[in-house]
């Protein structure tokens, strides 16, 4: 009796040994293995009865980008960032954590930047206005220290904006220094963006830089004026909150024959504080900044593709993709994320 007892308890302890054993199976050698502690990112580790090697345990699916584009919360955290809210923010309210959603923010961001290039080609237009609006990237420019001044992704950064003044559509936009290579840059887009055959005019501020840019891009299809304004000082205590007031604003003709009436900047100024308000590292006085370039400018081009195929313009009672032609209705998130962004061919 005493020695059945005995062989009940070994082959008990046997069967707990062998089903401890065969939750995992050596890559090696096929053989059983034992438990072997946990990994620093707290999966379990093995080790082979056999050949006494460690290994660690199926790590779970990675984490695909494209998934999470297509699911309802994916495109919550994309419509809470275009509202205006933080990371953080968006991280609190969705419970997905920051990483994630700045990863999410950029492929976002690249496929509307590649979406906006491919669709938004040959627009016939009849008023255009250009215009900067500063950023910063990191740290304001004048905080930079002597080896960073060299570095151009951190420091100041400009968002060079064109929109046309009817249908409110962004034309064309860059991200940068404000120099005369992102000058350039903006009018070769905008170039490609509108059409050959519909003469426009063209409206800028007067930055020097808009000038030569002009001349050598849009010279043959457009009027161009520039609005210069003049501006007094600002009112003590006031420089870091208020923008000194503007005393006087002069129009002045530089190519072809602009309508003097429609020497004007106000539109693309409204749009500006559209920015402010809807892309949280454009508000001032804020740790909302940004801190890599890459993302701000993901913030920007999903701010274009959203206001041009997404939201209702208030004047328009449309988009200004519906106005412009381009689309025929009101484009979701999903819509336009799920359109293809390959890339354009060179004008």
């Amino acid at each position: 009796m005493l020695d059945n007892s005995k062989r009940l308890l070994q082959y008990a302890a046997m069967v707990k040994a062998q089903t401890a054993t065969e939750k995992a199976a050596c890559p090696a050698c096929q053989s059983p293995s034992k438990r072997f502690g946990k990994h620093r990112n707290g999966l379990q580790r093995f080790r082979c009865l056999s050949c006494r090697k460690t290994f660690t345990e199926d790590h779970k699916a990675p984490f695909r980008i494209e998934d999470l584009l297509k699911e309802q919360r994916g495109q919550m955290v994309l419509q809470l960032l275009v509202e205006g809210c933080s990371i953080r923010t968006v991280e609190r309210i969705t419970n997905i954590h920051r990483d994630a959603i700045v990863t999410l923010l950029v492929a976002a961001g690249e496929r509307c930047e590649r979406l906006m290039d491919r669709l938004i080609r040959n627009v016939p237009v009849k008023d255009v206005q250009c215009d900067e609006i500063w950023g910063f990237v990191g740290k304001k420019e004048g905080h930079k220290r002597p080896e960073e001044l060299a570095d151009d992704s951190i420091g100041d950064a400009w968002c060079w904006v064109a929109i046309e003044r009817e249908t409110k559509m962004v034309l064309a936009w860059t991200l940068g220094k404000r120099t005369m290579e992102k000058a350039f840059e903006l009018m070769l887009k905008l170039r490609r963006a509108t059409s050959p055959d519909a003469r426009f005019q063209l409206t800028t501020d007067g930055l020097k830089h808009y000038v030569p840019a002009v001349d050598e891009m849009l010279l043959e299809r457009c009027d161009f004026a520039q609005l210069i304004k003049f501006y007094g000082t600002s009112h003590e205590g006031h420089q870091r909150y208020s923008p000194p007031d503007m005393v006087e604003s002069i129009p002045v003709p530089v190519n072809g024959h602009p309508d003097p009436k429609r020497i004007c900047t106000s539109h693309v100024e409204r749009q500006n504080l559209t920015m402010r308000m809807q892309i949280r590292r454009l508000t001032r006085l804020t740790n909302g900044f940004s801190k890599k370039m890459e993302n701000l400018r993901a913030a920007v081009a999903l701010h274009f593709g959203y206001y041009n195929f997404c939201r209702i313009h208030g004047s328009l009672r449309v988009t200004p993709a519906m106005e412009t032609g381009i689309a025929n209705r009101v484009w979701t998130l999903a819509d336009l994320l799920a359109v293809p962004a390959v890339s354009s061919a060179s004008d």
